[in-house]
């Protein structure tokens, strides 16, 4: 019996945290950037609307790619 948690799906995971990290991070450093520069709320603001298009983006792109090879079947 194959380990349905091979190399290929570890990988698939990391790529959907790496996802969930870009469109976190411009939020913190919009944050940050309010609080330095007391600009309060837009650079959180602008970085919620640029992590969410380059999150979505990324993601849209994951899901658009053509597979390398066909995922291997699972037995029942």
């Amino acid at each position: 019996m194959e380990n349905p948690e091979g190399p290929s799906r570890i990988a698939f995971y990391a790529e959907l945290s790496q996802i969930g990290f870009e469109m976190a991070a411009p939020i913190g450093v919009g944050a940050l950037l309010d609080a330095w520069l007391d600009w309060r709320p837009w650079a959180t603001v602008v970085g919620a609307i640029l992590g969410l298009i380059g999150g979505l983006y990324h993601l849209v792109a994951m899901v658009n790619r053509e597979p390398k090879e066909s995922p291997p079947e699972r037995e029942r």
